[in-house]
């Protein structure tokens, strides 16, 4: 087995498990991974037999598909046809209609951008790559101002991910649900459909929750679905493994959205015979940081699927994805539930990412009784997805947990090989006041042993805390008044601040003696920032364009530059009108997160 690489995936796992690795170029796609002609030049020299294309990038390039028959080479994957008519968004819509396929108003060809598109389909309309997939080069627009600007922000992310900048423009279908139906097709033009999955919870176009089956199908569309999707693959003479996805509004109607003809990274889901669901595990903030450490929990009902490992780092160039974590169970309760416990055992470090956000998720009401659609996150989440929030009970748990693991570091710390450092010293203590530091709140808590177990006072509120308190394990079970909760410690210092991930969400705490609490008053506050006249970047990234120059006068909202992490464009702007001081950055420029861009008077 031969790889290609890009200069900075010299060390990524699928490199590491082939016989021979070969760098096809730099970092950006548009030289290395989208590089035909390097590519072809390595199965050349390397004479290899066949292609397997990956999950993204090439695996849906007609051209490459094209080029490789040419040459005799194998594409792992459907015929280049079947390509050429589903891997272009525009022509697969055409053939869609052509096979009674429903399908999303819209126009019927390339988009380029109008004056006005409002009369023509009325807002709010959905900009779509043509070539695209991953919820690259795509947005929503609602008015002749966003189309403007969203036609600009997804041609130019099409062409750097895709190598193509056509785009398409459909009538947006508020409110969905996104239904995904598996088929497989072989080259004597058979062709069946296996059930579906529900991709409905969705950030900025990209799924992160999957599940099967759907909470929402009945069986008469389901078997309409499935029939339509076959009509498809069969009028493309698919053969393969492929998915056809749809959008289905509230009265379950249901309109083709495209077709993937790349072997998915889901295809779990053929697993249909159970209930199944799938979370994607992103690093949610593009980084340079390196994979210090990543655990994940292992049964014959949960499985993790991922092309990293520890020492792998999460560039700003590709996808951030670090895992597939998939649970499986006899009913969804079971599987649901499996999935909260896998999530709360899932130890990463070294990296942000977003194992908050997705057990908040399936525990969230309206995900447990299946009232979701794309706008689940938006919905539920206006102003972004903070954390969990902590009910009075769970405040008074966490409290008493981050307690009594401080008293259990403390009582070790008076050990040395199993015996007391000083055997004089008397150690007969049994007994703590602390004061806990937690968001916004100052907190008494009162700590006695009691055996193996600690009796902790909060709120005038006695819990028992009891575990193995084995603190050199990344993870900890501790049973709270007989409800066992996993947590992790993240991190700890000198100062008594410490870092806990509890029901999913890191919080960050200061625990100290009530002496040493009562003297930090004294202590002086560092001063925040003014951020208001400074630009800084909110994650590593390259510049893609600088609009402004010092001297220019700005208004607040007004765009300054845009920043390109992870093959989305991200535009940055101003907080406050004002006049440009400096500016600290160009076009083609990488940057890391906190970095200062611009500056204003």
């Amino acid at each position: 087995v031969i790889a290609i690489h890009s200069d900075v995936d010299a060390n990524a796992v699928h490199v590491k498990m082939a016989d021979e690795a070969v760098c096809v170029g730099p970092a950006p796609t548009s030289k290395s991974y989208l590089n035909m002609d390097a590519i072809m030049e390595v199965i050349r020299k390397t004479r290899a037999q066949a292609v397997h294309p990956g999950y993204g990038f090439l695996s849906e390039n007609k051209e490459f598909a094209r080029r490789l028959a040419s040459e005799g080479v194998t594409f792992i994957g459907p015929d280049t046809h079947a390509i050429q008519a589903m891997g272009d968004k525009i022509e697969s819509k055409l053939l869609a209609k052509n096979a009674k396929v429903n399908t999303i108003p819209g126009f019927d060809g390339v988009f380029e951008l109008l004056s006005n598109c409002s009369p023509l389909l009325g807002y709010p309309v959905m900009i779509k790559a043509s070539a695209g997939g991953g919820g690259k080069g795509m947005r929503i627009a609602w008015d002749d101002e966003e189309t403007r600007e969203g036609f600009r922000f997804s041609s130019q992310e099409a062409a750097s991910s895709f190598g193509d900048d056509r785009l398409l423009i459909e009538k947006f279908i508020d409110n969905p649900r996104h239904i995904e139906i598996q088929v497989l097709a072989d080259k004597h033009g058979n062709a069946l459909w296996l059930n579906e999955r529900e991709c409905s919870i969705q950030r900025r176009n990209q799924k992160v929750v999957e599940e099967a089956p759907s909470t929402f199908l009945d069986p008469e569309t389901r078997r309409a679905m499935g029939e339509q999707a076959v009509a498809l693959a069969k009028a493309v003479k698919y053969s393969s493994a492929g998915t056809v996805e749809f959008l289905v509004d509230s009265s379950k109607n249901f309109y083709f959205l495209e077709m993937n003809t790349r072997l998915q990274v889901r295809k779990t889901t053929l697993q249909i015979q159970e209930n199944l669901l799938t979370e994607k595990i992103y690093s949610h903030k593009p980084s340079y940081a390196r994979l210090c450490s990543s655990e994940p929990l292992h049964s014959t009902q949960v499985r993790v699927d991922s092309g990293i490992q520890q020492g792998s780092d999460i560039s700003i160039y590709y996808d951030p994805m670090i895992s597939k974590l998939i649970t499986y169970g006899s009913n969804r309760a079971e599987a649901l539930k499996r999935m909260e416990e896998a999530l709360d055992n899932y130890v990463i470090r070294g990296v942000a990412h977003n194992i908050s956000l997705l057990r908040e998720v399936i525990v969230h009401p309206r995900f447990v009784q299946g009232d979701i659609s794309t706008k689940f996150l938006p919905e539920v989440y206006p102003d972004g997805f903070k954390g969990h929030k902590l009910t009075d009970h769970e405040r008074r748990q966490l409290l008493a947990t981050a307690a009594s693991l401080y008293v259990a570091e403390q009582l070790r710390s008076q050990r040395f090989l199993g015996t007391p450092r000083i055997p004089i010293a008397k150690s007969k203590r049994s007994s703590w006041e602390l004061s806990v530091h937690l968001g916004d709140g100052i907190y008494p808590v009162a700590v006695s042993k009691d055996g193996s177990s600690f009796s902790v006072e909060v709120d005038g509120m006695k819990l028992n805390v009891t575990s193995e308190w084995n603190l050199a394990s990344p993870l900890l079970s501790v049973t709270i008044d007989g409800t066992q909760r996993t947590i992790q410690r993240i991190s700890r210092n000198a100062s008594g601040e410490t870092s806990i991930q509890f029901l999913g969400t890191v919080y960050k705490l200061q625990i100290l003696t009530k002496v040493a609490a009562e003297l930090s008053k004294y202590m002086p506050e560092k001063a925040a920032e003014d951020t208001s006249s400074i630009l800084r970047s909110p994650m590593p990234g390259t510049v893609v364009a600088v609009s402004v120059k010092p001297g220019d006068m700005v208004s607040e909202g007004q765009e300054i530059c845009v920043i390109e992490a992870m093959k989305m464009q991200n535009s940055m702007i101003a907080a406050k009108t004002g006049k440009v001081k400096a500016v600290h950055c160009k076009a083609g420029d990488t940057v890391g997160e906190e970095d200062l861009l611009v500056e204003l008077e």
